[in-house]
């Protein structure tokens, strides 16, 4: 767990840095990001978990850690958590089934 807490602090000390060169472009950033993942019609933890499941997808190792670090501080449970790995999971195989579906079986026909 030590090396993705490390991950996540070069990352954010990378967005200070990020602050300094372009300052606009990072306030925006934030600005929105923090929108998006305020209370709405989604609870905060809620948004984290998808936020966790999109990481998983992309194969982003430090949006994993650091949205399953803040599903946790949002009350997220570990069954929670895990719950959404295995939707991401799911969502994932549904993908690559579709797509073989549509482009692959479709064209041996």
């Amino acid at each position: 767990m030590e090396l993705s807490h490390d991950k996540i602090a070069a990352y954010k000390n990378e967005i200070l840095n990020l602050k300094h060169t372009m300052p606009k472009m990072a306030e925006a950033y934030h600005e929105f990001t923090g929108a998006c993942f305020r209370d709405g019609e989604l609870d905060e933890k809620t948004k984290q978990l998808i936020a966790l499941g999109i990481g998983l997808f992309a194969n982003n190792e430090l949006c994993t850690f650091y949205h399953m670090d803040e599903a946790r501080a949002k009350g997220a449970t570990d069954a929670e958590i895990m719950e959404a790995v295995a939707v991401a999971s799911a969502a994932s195989a549904g993908h690559a089934l579709s797509q073989g579906l549509t482009r692959v079986q479709h064209n041996l026909q």
